[in-house]
């Protein structure tokens, strides 16, 4: 595998021929105002040896089970690991299954039709579809990227279609019944970061990429985005759609900030908030709360966000000592979220801020 280097904004670049490489993470300066730290009551702590964590999914089919994507060496060169983990009547997280990859495993999403199978996305342009009942190698490869698959995700209407974006700049749709890709997307400049299916749009889904750019993409069309907007002057890392407003998405970026966007009206954004630190790593609105946001971010944080509220988030928690990479909500128990992070830690834990927050129907 080719080795990789971090740049000023904490965000991996592509070097094809590097021997050393300064990580800027220790470096950081880890500075939370302390009124704005609450205490986790609940958490389930899982931690995975040599292996630093990058996505955390919850199963759409069970509460207590998540997979975890991990890589060895920070990503920068080794193997990845796939952890599926089972939280049991006593509250610990143990093992249901283990995958192993010969290169970084960056992202994981769960089959939204089958509850045993999920697909990875790895640093050498692979996609594995993994399935619990058969251990060892994946039950199926996709291999077209010519980087890093850094984002996968599982659509919510067509069970057999997947969406893959990469370094290499493109997007990807594909399906179960085919070893080819279905469709190629060459919209934006510069590493795409992540991509991901509308909820409420059927064929529809978001992309967003170092360039800055968010763009929206219909699956039959991929000549190029129905709509576009420089949604950052900075590298954007993650987008999220709204679960209670089809025409609501949220974006990410290394700028620390988090933007919502009307796709009705892409002029300027509906909300941004403030107060990260460093680069906005995963973004995750809530399925049981409309206008609740979640964030992971480099500053060691993640962050509990009412953006009809207040700009500010309404609660920080400070549980991991490294990056905080992934990040998931839990659509089967109200208010709870797991995160992962450099440190081999992965969390189950329902912030304080929610316990007050009244509960919509679930998305």
């Amino acid at each position: 595998m080719t080795s990789r280097a971090i740049d000023e904004n904490g965000e991996f670049h592509h070097l094809f021929t590097i021997k050393t490489v300064f990580i800027n993470r220790y470096f950081i300066v880890q500075t939370v105002l302390a009124k704005k730290v609450r205490p986790v009551a609940k958490m389930a702590t899982f931690f995975t040896p040599e292996r630093h964590g990058y996505a955390v999914r919850f199963s759409p089919f069970y509460k207590d089970r998540i997979a975890v994507a991990t890589s060895q060496q920070f990503g920068l060169a080794g193997g990845g690991t796939l952890f599926v983990l089972e939280r049991t009547p006593v509250g610990t997280l143990e093992n249901v299954a283990v995958f192993d990859w010969s290169d970084g495993l960056f992202d994981v999403a769960w089959s939204e039709g089958n509850s045993d199978i999920a697909v990875s996305g790895s640093g050498d342009g692979y996609l594995q579809v993994w399935n619990l009942h058969h251990p060892g190698m994946p039950i199926k490869t996709f291999h077209e990227h010519t980087k890093e698959v850094y984002s996968v995700n599982w659509n919510f209407h067509n069970h057999q279609r997947i969406l893959s974006a990469s370094w290499d700049c493109t997007v990807k749709t594909w399906d179960l019944g085919y070893s080819m890709s279905t469709r190629t997307y060459e919209g934006h400049t510069q590493l795409v970061y992540d991509a991901v299916w509308s909820p409420g749009l059927p064929s529809t889904f978001a992309s967003v990429a170092g360039d800055g750019m968010l763009q929206i993409w219909a699956e039959e069309t991929s000549n190029a985005p129905r709509l576009s907007v420089k949604a950052h002057d900075a590298e954007v890392l993650s987008c999220d759609w709204c679960k209670y407003d089809q025409n609501i998405l949220a974006t990410g970026a290394s700028d620390g900030l988090i933007r919502g966007w009307d796709i009705r009206r892409l002029t300027a954004p509906v909300f941004e908030l403030r107060g990260c630190e460093y680069a906005v790593r995963r973004i995750k609105f809530s399925p049981y709360h409309a206008s609740i946001i979640a964030s992971a971010s480099y500053d060691f944080t993640t962050r509990v966000w009412d953006y009809k509220t207040s700009p500010e988030a309404v609660e920080t928690v400070k549980h991991h000592s490294e990056f905080v990479y992934g990040l998931d909500f839990n659509n089967h128990v109200p208010g709870e979220l797991a995160d992962c992070g450099w440190d081999s830690l992965v969390h189950i834990f329902s912030p304080a801020s929610l316990s007050s927050v009244p509960i919509s129907e679930p998305r």
